[in-house]
């Protein structure tokens, strides 16, 4: 049976970009890292690749690199022998040699543990298949590498986090995946395409949104990208009362924030306002410390892509330390970040000139601290 072709969805130049690099890298035969933020559709890329590619007849192997540990995850890719560890009753060959000639998918290499990052190196060096708990290679195989991370992982260099020789051998050629924010001409064929998806799956008659639903829903800015997009979506399929989807339907938190120019009792269209530096920051603040959004995905891609300034970002650590009473160890997790982020996030802010000195901001206890930062 032939498998379903993959395509790119949109009309925006940034998305026809990507799909026009991609068609090059994949007939390359090169080693590919893709890079962008969490839900931006990097494993849709890495299948485009593979079906354009002289290697499209054989095996695609996809591995999720963050959801094993380090044992699992080197039996998954490598196998192992009988006796190598609790519960191995059995000789078990890895998914490389289950892809002869294929393409292997390492899907969020930028969470491998500095072991692993030796056991893939040795590997792209020589070749060779050593299974867990063997003495010697067990095979040679030959299959293409795609890469795909979240991660900075020149910041993660930077920091001791990520090896130097591994990100060169991985990044031959870089496929950077812009986020949705950045390409909302794409925001209406995806609605579309996932309308007719959800709908199919659950048998409901097809759905279509009005004029002033889309406006907000291609306003939003989408931290969660094209996989949030595509769970609200659904979220509106199995919700929906009639085969209009109308301004009202939409969930509180796109409504909210997605609301194009709203008018307010003084007449003045508040999308036109300019807001101040201290207000853009406790926005973004309010969006991590209240709303639960990671910085990585509230902050880390307006700063990246200059829709914030170095002053700006300041000013939301700003407001963060005030929150955090100065510690920078608090600052992690008020910030929606995971604890292994800390040297992660302070490589971030001292390469960017954003660290700011936290002794400042000892001078109250932490309870009496309001939530945002005063003017001035």
């Amino acid at each position: 049976m032939r498998p379903e072709p993959v395509r790119f969805i949109g009309r925006s130049a940034a998305i026809r970009a990507v799909e026009e690099e991609a068609e090059r890298a994949a007939r390359s035969g090169a080693k590919i890292l893709i890079t962008g933020e969490t839900g931006v559709g990097k494993e849709v890329v890495a299948r485009f690749v593979h079906r354009r590619s002289a290697r499209a007849a054989a095996p695609l192997v996809t591995v999720n690199c963050a959801g094993l540990p380090d044992t699992l995850l080197e039996s998954e890719l490598f196998g192992h022998v009988r006796g190598s560890f609790t519960g191995a009753y059995r000789d078990k060959p890895g998914l490389l040699e289950m892809a002869p000639n294929g393409t292997v998918f390492l899907d969020e290499v930028g969470e491998m543990s500095p072991r692993m990052q030796v056991v893939l190196l040795r590997f792209l060096e020589s070749g060779e298949i050593q299974r867990v708990g063997a003495d010697r290679a067990h095979t040679r195989v030959d299959v293409r590498l795609l890469t795909a991370t979240n991660r900075d992982l020149q910041a993660q260099i930077a920091s001791g986090a990520f090896r130097e020789d591994l990100y060169f051998r991985l990044n031959v050629i870089q496929l950077m995946i812009p986020p949705l924010r950045e390409r909302a001409d794409d925001i209406p064929s995806l609605v579309e395409f996932f309308l007719h998806a959800h709908g199919h799956a659950q048998q409901v008659t097809p759905l279509e949104v009005s004029a002033e639903a889309m406006a907000v829903l291609v306003a939003y800015r989408w931290p969660g990208n094209i996989r949030e997009l595509k769970n609200i979506v659904e979220r509106l399929v199995v919700g929906a009362h009639g085969p209009l989807i109308e301004l009202d339907d939409l969930p509180s938190e796109v409504s909210r924030r997605g609301a194009p120019h709203l008018v307010t009792s003084t007449g003045v269209k508040t999308g036109d306002e300019q807001p101040s530096p201290l207000s853009a920051a406790r926005e973004l603040a309010s969006l991590m410390i209240d709303d639960g959004e990671s910085f990585w995905s509230a902050v880390h891609p307006q700063f990246m892509s200059r829709d914030l300034t170095r002053g700006e970002l300041r000013k939301v650590v700003q407001v963060g330390l005030e929150r955090a009473n100065g510690s920078y160890r608090l600052l992690v997790p008020l910030f929606n970040m995971p604890a292994t982020d800390y040297k992660r996030f302070l490589s971030f802010l001292r390469t960017h000139d954003c660290h700011l000195p936290f002794q400042r901001f000892r001078l109250a206890p932490a309870a009496s601290r309001p939530l945002v930062a005063r003017a001035g």
